[in-house]
C-alpha cells in the first residue's frame, strides 16, 4: 500500500492501510472493531486518530485516489513501451484497491459519485501527460474522452464481478484476475489497433454535430411527408 511504500509504519498508517483492505473485502459496513483487529490496534486508537468511522472512510478515499493517480503515471510508460508484463505482474497488488473502487460504486450516493469524479479529474491530468509525451493521441474533447474511458473501464469491471462473483466474496484478487484474463486482450486491441477500418462514422457524426437539423427542417424539405 502507498503508506507502506513511503516507509510510514506508524499506527495511523497501519490503520489506514487495514481499513482500505477491509472495506475492499467486506464493504463499508465493516466495523471499526474489525478494522482495529486487522491493524492490530484497539478500536479506541482508531477513533483517536480519525475521530469516527466516516472520517476514516474519507481518509481512505483520499489515499486510494492519490495511489491511483500515482500508479497510472508510473505504469503508463512501461505499459506502452513493451513492458506490459511488468505492469500485469502487479495485479495482486492492484486488486485490493480496485476492490475498494468497486465497493464505492456499489455503495452509490455522494461518496461513490465523488470518487468517480475525482478519478476523472486525475485521469484527465495523466492522459494529458501521455498526449504530451506522444504515447496517446489527442482528442477533440479530452474531458469527454476521459469520462468515457473511466465509465467504460469501471463499468465493465463492475459488470464482470457482478456476473461472475468469486466463490469467496472477500477474494477481490480472484475477481480482478478473472476480469484481466477474459478482457485484457480485446481491450488492448481496441486501444492500440482500433475497431473500425474507416473513419466514415466519425466523419458523418462530425458533419451532423457541426450543422444539426432544426425543428422546422422536418422531412418535408426532402419531399418526404
Amino acid at each position: 500500500m502507498r503508506s507502506a511504500e513511503a516507509g510510514d509504519t506508524s499506527a495511523r498508517a497501519r490503520i489506514l492501510d487495514a481499513a482500505v483492505l477491509r472495506f475492499a473485502r467486506s464493504g463499508f459496513r465493516a466495523s471499526v472493531r474489525t478494522i482495529a483487529a486487522d491493524a492490530d490496534v484497539s478500536p479506541a486508537l482508531v477513533i483517536h486518530h480519525f475521530g469516527s468511522k466516516d472520517k476514516l472512510h474519507a481518509a481512505c478515499d483520499e489515499q486510494v485516489l492519490a495511489w491511483i493517480a500515482e500508479s497510472k503515471r508510473r505504469n503508463m510508460g512501461p505499459a506502452t513501451s513493451g513492458r506490459l508484463l511488468e505492469v500485469l505482474a502487479q495485479t495482486d497488488e492492484l486488486a485490493p484497491l480496485v476492490g475498494y473502487v468497486l465497493r464505492s460504486l456499489q455503495a452509490g450516493g455522494p461518496v461513490g459519485k465523488a470518487f468517480v469524479e475525482h478519478m476523472i479529474d486525475d485521469a484527465e491530468k495523466y492522459t494529458a501527460e501521455a498526449v504530451e509525451q506522444g504515447m496517446a493521441r489527442p482528442s477533440r474533447d479530452e474531458r469527454a474522452r476521459v469520462r468515457y474511458l473511466v465509465y467504460s473501464s469501471l463499468g465493465s469491471l463492475l459488470l464482470s464481478v457482478t456476473m461472475n462473483p468469486p466463490k469467496d466474496p472477500e477474494d477481490v484478487n480472484a475477481a480482478v484476475r478473472a476480469f484481466m484474463d477474459d478482457l485484457y486482450l480485446p481491450m488492448l486491441e481496441l486501444f492500440t489497433e482500433g475497431f473500425l477500418t474507416t473513419r466514415r462514422m466519425l466523419d458523418d457524426y462530425l458533419l451532423y454535430v457541426s450543422d444539426p437539423p432544426r425543428e422546422d427542417d422536418d422531412l418535408t424539405t426532402s419531399g418526404i411527408r
